[in-house]
């Protein structure tokens, strides 16, 4: 016998081979002794035949019914299965109302939060605008009681009346003073002023019996009753032109001038 094939058959490839154990490397040397060799071939058939006889030896019968048993087992399983995994997921009625009940509840409780966050807003602008018109009320009260004042000192019967008018050098001058000495208050109302320098201004005083007393700058732009300090035993008021930051009482600077003696 060749020495190869002799080696080959000693291998125990033939049986790997048939069991499926072999390499693609020795699926080839197989196959090809198979098909070079009728002793190589013989010896594979006969491998066959004994796995054949083998199989059919440990083989037991099956009963007949024992596949249809088998199948309505499966048939009876399957459908349980079915049932119970349809059951599993059926939502009872209940729980989906609590749900959409706690979603509904959520989404009203976020709308009154929203609501409530814009009356609150608006509450504080309320409150706000009433402070301010508190203050407006406050601030034209007091200015109510101050022209309540000013009109009783106008309408009380002591307070006497002085219309200053300008002389030659300021013709549309005029002003009115009034002057209580019961209450020991003056109160001068600009009517006209003539415009001056920017340099220049008007200023009012009070003559006294050994002295003038400057009483204060008035302003065409004040055209409203303001009071001026009260000079007792005054004999008379004048208004003169003074320059910015110097006080000059000289009597040529007069323009205009009234006796508060009868």
């Amino acid at each position: 016998m060749d020495k190869k094939l002799h080696k080959f058959l000693d291998s125990n490839l033939l049986n790997k081979y048939l069991v499926g154990e072999t390499s693609i490397e020795e699926n080839k040397e197989v196959e090809y002794f198979i098909s070079t060799y009728p002793k190589a071939a013989d010896a594979y058939q006969k491998l066959q035949d004994n796995l054949e006889i083998i199989a059919k030896a440990g083989a037991t019968n099956v009963p007949k019914n024992i596949l249809s048993n088998i199948l309505e087992e499966l048939d009876d399983t399957s459908n349980t299965k079915v049932i119970q995994l349809v059951q599993q997921k059926q939502t009872p009625w209940y729980s989906i109302a609590a749900s959409a009940a706690a979603v509904l509840f959520a989404t009203m409780s976020f709308l009154l939060y929203q609501k409530n966050l814009e009356l609150t807003d608006e509450n504080n602008i309320v409150v706000d605008e009433i402070f301010d018109l508190r203050g407006d009320i406050d601030n034209n009260n007091s200015k109510l009681n101050e022209l309540s004042k000013v009109l009783n000192n106008l309408n009380n019967p002591d307070a006497k009346k002085y219309v200053i008018n300008g002389n030659e050098r300021a013709k549309n001058l005029k002003t009115v003073a009034y002057i209580n000495p019961v209450d020991k208050t003056t109160m001068i109302d600009v009517i006209s002023l003539p415009q001056l320098p920017k340099d220049q201004h008007y200023q009012i005083w009070a003559e006294l019996q050994d002295r003038m007393v400057n009483l204060g700058i008035l302003d065409e732009s004040e055209r409203q009753l303001k009071p001026i300090p009260y000079m007792e035993d005054a004999l008379a008021l004048s208004i003169k032109i003074g320059t910015d930051g110097t006080e000059n009482n000289a009597n040529d600077n007069a323009v205009a001038e009234v006796s508060l003696k009868q």
